[in-house]
């Protein structure tokens, strides 16, 4: 990729105007006429037998129709689930006959404004047998637990379990074998912008028109085709503006085939948007696992060998990754770091909760704290600095490409420099100086080191770029960002590539109909693969340009170039032709030279190799030993994601993903009482860091290429794999002082002061 104008800069996003002077397009701003409003019954209960539902009161409650599931789940097919080892099971939109967890959906209103469709709804009568509930995977795997499945009686849905390396060897040479015991709890994504889903059915055509907030608008439009009975080529899914998704607008909920089944049937629009209520009920959830890990290590801190134990919750159903998640995380747990054996079991077991599903990392954050932490716990046992300790084991700069334990091959890295800049701008040296001279007066100072790797650039991706005959650019891509910039950067790759100025490229996502086939956005592709299939198309567009223009000027394509939107002879400026020239010649059959192909315009696929983005993160945090209140006073992230495009979106998604980590590590969980019920089920029990709890957080990078055309890795979940373990070692390094340790997050002020006076409080 030829570095000009705009790729490496940091240019101002193009798409914020629009959306900071209220000119975005979201669901909730579709309105079509005649158009009914869905609201849906939730089942009040994690588990239960539905014996009777009346809909007599919604119909005298203003409702235009009302359905039960049997009625629903006739005429349509299941909802697309991941593909698991052992079993199947068969999810129909609503519920029929039993619920299994709380915010199922069991029947349901359409009315003619959204309010008289919430007031009906509530008027729907229905008699459950409640059952027995089980929220804890532990339990839920025992003998004698309340069965979710018939077709799982032990309610474990898989069991994967992976040796790679002689283990027993290696834990017969160790000097020490170190446990650890660690929880990541569950996490509700919240998005600021609810899901929702509007269909309108087209009789005279036969089409049936989607506008969903879902990050696969292709993958949607394949699974409505399948749940609904109707061909692919008749549907068009159309992704609007999207207020954030972090993974959990990925699944295929029972709302995304209701809405249009009912749009098709009634032969009217209908519309559903999710309450917030429903989104902290209804949406899945993130996280949600527990880990017994045993690392074999020799007495100077050398990682021979791990074992590992994860016990997942799913919540009720395998929603598509819900069970892909968990099962991703053993291919990432030997981190940066060279182990010679490894032997881990992951365990997904169904519990009384709404699924989970993929949330910002999507397994790599949880292979990542896994490591981390199991780390620094052998550097604190062992006496030694946890710095240290990472750089005796990891992979060397001359190493790469290095093929993991695991079958992983990382591409490029140099760990140790990004560990030792992060050390540096956190002033590591002097944070330890001064441990001893705060506990004196009642602070207890921590540092927390993380270094992590991740995988990324899993899916092919297709762009069409075109040059209309006007001469502005427009390029349709098969991704589909939702807060992340890429209208922005795909337009710097677009015109350097092209010659023009970033005003005149247009981006355009989330439209079934522009273009052949898109994997939408996840898993950090957006960039690094959809980048680069962007810059593949416009390359192939630049050769058309040049060549029309050579036969038109009478001389060599490689002595032309493309600048300012003209194409002039090398050397010649004053011999040019401006890029709305060319393109009237191209569109114009009468003109276009024999042998020419028509139009200027591509449309190719970019298959990627896989990227491993890296860095060290570091937190410095100071805990009161009164009020066990963690006061974070410092965050540094130093990362690489190869080559950078734009670098105010690089430090957009860094800061953003650290906020989400901070959370995790000190305020969020979704809690769930003995029955099944949601606790921290609002904003209000549901605590986020405010602008006021934020840190200062220092962003730096280091840059090893990736192998692709940009040498762009991927970003956008880097701090949320890399950061919260970081905050966790910093608290737990403060505690250490007392002889502390953590097992289980968010550390609340409670939680910590609990872990104060349980290791010896009078002591602070």
């Amino acid at each position: 990729m030829r570095r000009t104008g705009y790729v490496g800069k940091g240019v101002i996003r193009k798409e914020d105007p629009r959306l900071i002077t209220g000119r975005g397009r979201f669901i909730d701003d579709i309105n079509l006429p005649r158009m009914l409003h869905l609201a849906f019954l939730r089942s009040p209960y994690a588990h239960a037998r539905v014996v009777r539902v009346d809909l007599s009161g919604a119909l005298q409650s203003g409702a235009v129709a009302a359905f039960t599931g049997s009625e629903i789940n006739e005429m349509c097919g299941g909802i697309h689930l991941d593909s698991i080892p052992r079993g199947k099971v068969v999810v129909k939109p609503l519920a029929e006959g039993k619920v299994r967890y709380v915010g199922e959906p069991v029947a349901l209103v359409l009315a003619d404004d959204p309010y008289t469709a919430r007031d009906a709804v509530e008027q729907i009568n229905v008699e459950y047998e409640r059952l027995p509930a089980v929220v804890d995977p532990l339990e839920a795997s025992k003998p004698g637990a309340p069965v979710i499945h018939d077709e799982f009686p032990d309610n474990i849905c898989f069991t994967t379990k992976r040796a790679y390396g002689d283990v027993d060897g290696a834990f017969a040479e160790a000097d020490r074998v170190v446990d650890a015991h660690l929880r990541i709890q569950r996490l509700v994504p919240s998005a600021m912008e609810t899901r929702g889903v509007v269909a309108a059915f087209d009789e005279g055509l036969g089409y049936l028109n989607i506008w969903a907030v879902n990050q696969f608008p292709f993958d949607f439009r394949s699974w409505t085709a399948e749940a609904l009975g109707i061909p692919e080529s008749k549907i068009r899914v159309i992704s609007p503006d999207i207020g954030g998704a972090f993974g959990s607008k990925i699944a295929h909920y029972p709302e995304d085939i209701v809405v249009p089944l009912l749009a098709k049937m009634l032969k009217k629009p209908v519309k559903w948007i999710e309450t917030r209520s429903e989104n902290f009920y209804a949406t899945t959830h993130g996280r949600g696992s527990s880990a017994w890990v045993q690392a074999a290590v020799k007495s100077d801190g050398r990682l021979l060998g791990v074992k590992a134990r994860i016990l997942t919750d799913l919540g009720a159903y395998p929603y598509f990754t819900t069970a892909q998640v968990p099962m991703g995380i053993i291919g990432m747990l030997p981190g940066c770091y060279k182990l010679r054996a490894l032997e881990a079991e992951v365990t997904g077991v169904f519990t009384n909760k709404v699924p989970t599903g993929a949330y910002r990392g999507a397994g790599r954050p949880e292979a990542s704290y896994i490591i981390e932490r199991t780390v620094d716990r052998v550097a604190r046992e062992l006496g030694l600095d946890p710095a240290e300790v990472r750089r005796r084991n990891f992979i060397r700069p001359e190493e790469f490409p290095y093929r993991t334990i695991t079958g992983n091959e990382y591409d490029s890295g140099n760990y140790e420099l990004a560990l030792n800049k992060a050390l540096e701008l956190a002033g590591y040296e002097e944070i330890r100086r001064r441990q001893s001279e705060l506990r004196s007066g009642g602070k207890l100072l921590g540092v927390g080191i993380s270094s992590y790797v991740e995988v990324c650039n899993f899916a092919s991706t297709v762009a069409k770029v075109t040059v209309e005959k006007d001469g502005r650019v427009r390029v349709f891509s098969g991704t589909l960002p939702h807060g992340q910039g890429e209208s922005t950067s795909f337009a710097q790759i677009a015109a350097d590539a092209l010659g023009v100025r970033i005003e005149d490229v247009d981006v355009i996502f989330g439209d079934t109909s522009l273009i052949g086939w898109g994997p939408g956005t996840a898993g950090s592709w957006t960039l690094a693969s959809g980048g680069n299939s962007v810059l593949k198309a416009s390359e192939v567009v630049r050769d058309k340009i040049l060549k029309l223009a050579a036969h038109l000027m009478e001389i060599r394509p490689e002595d032309l170039e493309i600048s300012e939107g003209k194409v002039s002879a090398r050397g010649v400026p004053e011999k040019s032709l401006k890029l709305s020239e060319v393109a009237e010649v191209a569109y114009d059959p009468s003109r276009l030279p024999a042998g020419f192909e028509y139009g200027l315009s591509a449309e190719v696929s970019y298959t990627p190799r896989l990227t491993y983005p890296f860095g060290t993160h570091v937190a410095v945090v100071e805990v009161d030993s009164e009020t066990g209140r963690v006061d974070v006073k410092k965050l540094v992230l130093v990362d690489d994601c190869g080559r950078v495009v734009n670098p105010l979106l690089v430090e957009g998604q860094l800061i953003g993903g650290a906020v989400q980590a901070l959370a995790q590590a000190l305020y969020e969980e979704a809690y769930f009482d003995s029955d099944g019920n949601l606790v921290t089920s609002n904003l209000g029990d549901y605590l986020f860091p405010t602008a006021v709890e934020i840190p200062e957080i220092i962003t730096e990078r280091t840059e090893t290429p990736a192998p692709n055309p940009l040498g762009a890795k991927g970003v956008g979940e880097a701090a949320t794999i890399g950061l919260t373990q970081a905050v966790v070692n910093a608290v737990e390094d403060a505690l250490a002082q007392i002889g502390g340790r953590i097992e289980n997050t968010p550390l609340t002020p409670f939680q910590t002061w609990s872990l104060i006076r349980l290791y010896g409080g009078e002591k602070c």
